[in-house]
């Protein structure tokens, strides 16, 4: 990817950002890099800044907490993201959701195509859109292609959460936010989800608050 001549190399960005231990800051929704589409990655870091930059990621991830982090989210242009999920949630809501654990994995150029029609719409919130969540309905199952940070070939079909994290993080990449994909009569707020939407599925919250759900989610 050519470095457009106002924006610093992307190694060197990356140098400065890692200047300081411990979590990254995570950029805001209103930052134009996480609206822009990201170029495929081409070894724009050398192997050791490489490992770095993920074990950055995988240190704010954990840290917010979350289940994924994208490379924009911390205000690099690179098409790369880390995902994990130890999903320590009650089986009701594993069993609704099929919400189960996911190592650490890193995805270089990730792309997703769903796998079939079903659509399932749960609550879902981002780190760069802190206080907020909303109801996103997604392809229930989809086959991810990448390469991991070593460029091996990746080529794996996954369902439930997560294909929801996989098809999250993917979309970053492509500036795209799981608002615009969000049934907007759902969002609530981080208070509202604790007080009224904690059950395993939206029904509930989908017949208050006057919005609809796939029929796949049901």
């Amino acid at each position: 990817m050519a470095t457009p001549s106002h924006r610093k190399p992307l190694a060197e960005l990356v140098e400065e950002l890692l200047t300081t231990d411990g979590p990254l800051p995570i950029v805001a929704a209103g930052d134009p890099v996480l609206r822009q589409g990201i170029e495929h990655y081409d070894g724009h870091l050398d192997g050791a800044l490489l490992s770095r930059f993920v074990e950055a990621l995988r240190v704010t991830m954990h840290a917010a907490p979350g289940v994924g982090l994208a490379a924009p989210q911390v205000g690099v242009p690179l098409r790369i993201a880390v995902i994990e999920d130890p999903a320590p949630v009650p089986e009701e809501i594993r069993l609704a959701r099929g919400r189960v654990p996911q190592p650490f994995r890193v995805l270089v150029n990730p792309s997703y195509a769903p796998v079939g029609t079903p659509r399932a719409a749960f609550f879902e919130g981002c780190l760069s859109v802190p206080g907020w969540q909303a109801v996103v309905a997604r392809p229930a199952e989809v086959r991810l292609t990448c390469e991991d940070e070593n460029g091996r070939a990746v080529d794996e079909v996954f369902s439930g959460w997560p294909a929801r994290i996989v098809q999250h993080e993917t979309d970053h990449l492509d500036g795209v936010l799981y608002l615009d994909r969000a049934e907007v009569r759902s969002l609530s707020s981080t208070q509202a989800m604790a007080e009224r939407w904690t059950q395993p599925t939206p029904e509930l919250a989908a017949a208050s608050l006057g919005f609809e759900l796939p029929q796949a989610s049901l």
